[in-house]
C-alpha cells in the first residue's frame, strides 16, 4: 500500500484520494457479507446484523481514533501512506519590490482537527446512513398506502388459510402523541433528505472536480471546512512516526500504579490491545479475503454435491408398427413406400417417423386422413420437409 512514499511531490493523485474514501465503504460491504454467510451456521450473528450501522460504527471510532492519534491520517488513508496536515497561510514581503506573495505551510494536526475529523469520518455518515433508512421506509409505507389504503386495518392469513382481517384498537392519549410526533420526524425527514443528499452529493462532486482539475488542494468540502490537505507521506516521516508511538506507549506504561500483580495484568492488557491495534489494519483486509475465499469454497463444494447427476441418454423408441391393411415398406429406405420410386423433396410424416416424396404424402393425407403405412391418424400439418434425404 505504500508504494507511493517518496514518489514525485506530497499531492495525492486524484485515484489515491477516491480509494481512500471508498475503501471504509467497500470494507463494510464486504463484513456484512462475511457476517451474513457466518450468520447461516451461526444464528446469534443475525443480531450483529439488525444493528450493523451501530457496530460498524464502533469499529470506525476505535480505528479513527487511533489512527489519528498515531499517524495523523485516517484509517483508509494511513494504508495507502498518506497523511494529514493542517493548512496555515504564509504572507511574505518582499521590501525591494513592495509586493507581497502568499504560500501554504502544513503543520501536525491539532487535537481540535482530531475530533473533528473522527466527526466527519463516523459521527456524520452514521446520521446520514440511518436518515438513508429512514427515508427509504417512509417510502414504501407511502408507496403500500397508495397501493392497500391508509388505514388501520391489518390483514392476515387465518389457519384454514382463510384471508380475514383485524381494526387495531385505538391507542391511548400519550401513545397517539409518540405516534403523531414520530410521523411528524418522519415526515421531515422525508421533504428534507432528498435535498440534503444532492446537496451533499453535488458539492463533494465539484470539489472533486476542482481537485481533478488541480484547481484546489481540498478533495471534500469536509476537509476544507477542518483546513486539512492530505499529503504522501515520508519515509522520515514514517520513521518519525514509529518512534513517537513507541514513546507514547512508554509512557502510558510507565504511569501504571497498583501493585506488581496489577501492573503485569494492565501491562499484558495494554500490550495486546497495542498488538490488535497495529494489526488492526491488514487483518481486517486480510479478513474479508479469507472470507470470501471459504464462501468460495463451501459454495463450490455445495454445488457439486447438490449437482444432479448426468446419466446417459436413453435409448431411442422403436419405431411404430406397420399396420396389416397398411401400405409395406420398400426393401430400399431411399424409396418412397407410396410411389416406391427415389424420394423427391422428402418429406416425413411426424406421428409415425416415416419419409415420403410430399406430393405423394400430401395427397394422400389430404385425402384419407391418415398416415399410409402405421394408418395412424395424420393432417397436413404434421408433414415436415427434410433438407436432405435420410
Amino acid at each position: 500500500m505504500l508504494f507511493q512514499v517518496g514518489g514525485q511531490g506530497t499531492r495525492p493523485t486524484f485515484f489515491e484520494m477516491a480509494a481512500a474514501l471508498q475503501l471504509p465503504a467497500s470494507l463494510r460491504a464486504a463484513l456484512t457479507y462475511s457476517i451474513g454467510v457466518l450468520a447461516l451456521r451461526r444464528p446469534f450473528l443475525h443480531k450483529v446484523l439488525d444493528y450493523d450501522d451501530e457496530f460498524f460504527s464502533l469499529l470506525m471510532m476505535v480505528l479513527e481514533t487511533h489512527s489519528l492519534r498515531t499517524t495523523d491520517a485516517s484509517f483508509s488513508e494511513s494504508l495507502y501512506g498518506l497523511r494529514r496536515r493542517a493548512v496555515r497561510i504564509v504572507q511574505r514581503k518582499n521590501v525591494s519590490k513592495m509586493d507581497s506573495t502568499s504560500s501554504l505551510h502544513h503543520s501536525g494536526l491539532g487535537k481540535h482537527q482530531k475530533v473533528l475529523s473522527v466527526v466527519f469520518l463516523v459521527v456524520l455518515p452514521y446520521f446520514k446512513s440511518k436518515l438513508h433508512s429512514i427515508y427509504n421506509k417512509e417510502r414504501e409505507a407511502r408507496l403500500q398506502a397508495s397501493l392497500w389504503g391508509n388505514d388501520d386495518t391489518n390483514y392476515f392469513i387465518n389457519e384454514g388459510g382463510e384471508f380475514t382481517h383485524e381494526r387495531q384498537e385505538p391507542s391511548t392519549a400519550e401513545t397517539s402523541n409518540m405516534a403523531g410526533l414520530k410521523k411528524r420526524m418522519k415526515a421531515i425527514v422525508t421533504a428534507c433528505y432528498p435535498w440534503l443528499h444532492a446537496t451533499n452529493e453535488g458539492l463533494s462532486f465539484g470539489y472533486q472536480l476542482l481537485y481533478l482539475l488541480d484547481a484546489t488542494g481540498f478533495y471534500t468540502p469536509g476537509l476544507h471546512l477542518l483546513g486539512v490537505h492530505v499529503c504522501r507521506a515520508t519515509g522520515q516521516e514514517l520513521m518519525d512516526s514509529s518512534s513517537r508511538i513507541s514513546k507514547m506507549r512508554s509512557r502510558e506504561i510507565e504511569r501504571l500504579r497498583g501493585p506488581p500483580w496489577l501492573k503485569a495484568l494492565q501491562r499484558v492488557l495494554l500490550t495486546c490491545m497495542y498488538a490488535s491495534l497495529d494489526y488492526a489494519q491488514s487483518g481486517l483486509i486480510a479478513a474479508v479475503f479469507f472470507f470470501k475465499m471459504m464462501e468460495w469454497w463451501y459454495q463450490s463444494a455445495e454445488e457439486r454435491m447438490s449437482a444432479p447427476t448426468v446419466y446417459p441418454p436413453p435409448p431411442p423408441p422403436l419405431p411404430p408398427k406397420v399396420a396389416e391393411d397398411g401400405i409395406p415398406l420398400p426393401p430400399d429406405r431411399t424409396l418412397c413406400p407410396l410411389c416406391t420410386q427415389k424420394r423427391v423433396n422428402p418429406s416425413v410424416v411426424t406421428v409415425s417417423g416415416f419419409a415420403f416424396c410430399y406430393p405423394c404424402i400430401f395427397k394422400y393425407i389430404s385425402q384419407y386422413k391418415r398416415c399410409p403405412v402405421t394408418l395412424m391418424p395424420a393432417t397436413v400439418d404434421q408433414i415436415r420437409r427434410l433438407f436432405h434425404d435420410l
